[in-house]
């Protein structure tokens, strides 16, 4: 991807809180609170960590009414599209010629699992309409369109770590070719109970709050939800707030094509399970600055978003936040361990997948 692209707003979703205020102040703070999920196990109920959103501010945006039918998937993705688009304070931006390209690694889980609780139940026919019109990957695409009156064409991505630069591809690709002159672009998952059941019975009883994710060998993932969105548009050689996306790349490390920028901040996406974990320690360079900020968000397939978000802050403040308090304990990488300016430096966010797969998104200042 050549043509570089402009970030205009951001829009996070999290555990942390919602918007860039709340984004920054736990960059600033180095650490983020976890609540807990009830996990019902085969004899007992446990308490696991974890990020949950809470999505009760998109009310300020959208009347209570319209939400009625939304699930909460779908709610955490509309937050974080009105938040970017209030963040680029552009709400009167030409929706004709936006298009809308939504990540997801997990879909609406909650709906899925209640539609097929619906038909195991009352069969087929008495099955619930509603649950299975909200139980498809692309129903937050839809509700978006609908409720911002977007009328340029719709994609969601679904290629679980690698959602998110997959679909950025996308995105970037469609304003390469001018089929749109703005791109509302985002990633979200959502925390369900099958998945905190299916969490339990892979990595058993939680034996940690908090994710170390530069500590390669210790499993210490937390689960994670949320939502994160950007305005993108062109380059017109006007001022981006939040720099530019400058390349997207995603392939195999088995292919041999993983190559990073040598003068890059590299945001390791790095959180907590050790099958993915261990590939960080083969290919980054020796003397490359990292930093990982999972912790502040956790352990969810379109992560990489918010390293993103990260990113794009880190350009319009031009500094580069230090890593999370937990991930400088025993880690002999470069890590940033306080704050450093940014200067001219790219910022690359790389994601490594458990079957070999890299994604490569660097950001560029103005």
């Amino acid at each position: 991807m050549i043509t570089r692209v402009a970030i205009r707003g951001i829009g996070p979703v999290g555990g942390f809180g919602c918007g860039v205020n709340e984004l920054r102040r736990v960059l600033k703070d180095r650490r983020s609170l976890t609540g807990t999920v009830s996990i019902d196990s085969s004899d007992k109920t446990l308490a696991m960590p974890a990020f949950i959103a809470d999505t009760s501010s998109l009310e300020s945006f959208v009347d209570k009414k319209a939400l009625r039918r939304i699930d909460h998937y779908t709610k955490m993705a509309l937050l974080g599209a009105y938040l970017a688009l209030d963040d680029a304070k552009d709400f009167e931006i030409d929706r004709s010629r936006m298009g809308i390209v939504i990540a997801s690694g997990y879909g609406a889980t909650k709906t899925t699992f209640a539609f097929l609780d619906s038909v195991i139940d009352y069969g087929d026919s008495c099955a619930s309409p509603t649950h299975f019109s909200n139980s498809v990957h692309n129903a937050a695409a839809a509700h978006a369109s609908i409720l911002l009156k977007i009328t340029g064409p719709s994609l969601t991505v679904s290629q679980f770590e690698m959602s998110i630069p997959s679909a950025l591809l996308s995105a970037c690709q469609w304003l390469a070719e001018k089929r749109v002159d703005s791109v509302l672009f985002g990633g979200v998952d959502e925390y369900s109970s099958v998945l905190g059941y299916c969490w339990n019975r892979f990595f058993g009883e939680p034996k940690e709050t908090t994710i170390r994710s530069l500590e390669f060998d210790r499993q210490s993932a937390v689960i994670g939800e949320g939502a994160v969105f950007f305005l993108l548009s062109r380059d017109e050689k006007q001022i981006a707030p939040y720099g530019f996306i400058e390349e997207v790349k995603v392939g195999s490390i088995e292919e041999g094509n993983l190559d990073l920028p040598e003068n890059a901040f590299l945001f390791l996406g790095a959180d907590g399970h050790i099958q993915c974990s261990r590939l960080y320690r083969r290919f980054i360079p020796k003397n490359a600055e990292v930093v990982s900020y999972t912790p502040l968000y956790g352990s969810l397939p379109i992560g990489s978003g918010f390293d993103i978000a990260v990113a794009a802050l880190s350009m319009k403040e031009r500094t580069i936040f230090a890593s999370p308090d937990c991930t400088v304990d025993s880690c002999t990488m470069n890590i940033v361990r306080e704050n450093k300016a940014l200067n001219l430096h790219p910022v690359c966010c790389l994601k490594l997948g458990q079957q070999s797969e890299f994604g490569v998104i660097t950001l560029g200042c103005s």
